[in-house]
């Protein structure tokens, strides 16, 4: 799947302004992440239990 076809979807954390925009995309295997800002660098890529630790660990402070 390319990153066009991708359902990407804003950080809540990101600025009303657009000035701080993380987008994150997910897929059966993967969660997709990217600065909507900058396009031209690549989208990283984690799996989805790994993702599921970092928020989590995010999420607690």
């Amino acid at each position: 799947m390319s990153t066009a076809e991708l359902n990407w979807f804003k950080s809540s954390y990101s600025s009303a302004q657009g000035d701080s925009c993380v987008e994150v995309a997910v897929t059966d295997a993967a969660v997709h992440v990217r600065d909507s800002k900058d396009l031209t660098h690549r989208d990283f890529i984690v799996g989805r239990k790994s993702w599921a630790r970092f928020v989590h660990y995010a999420a607690r402070g």
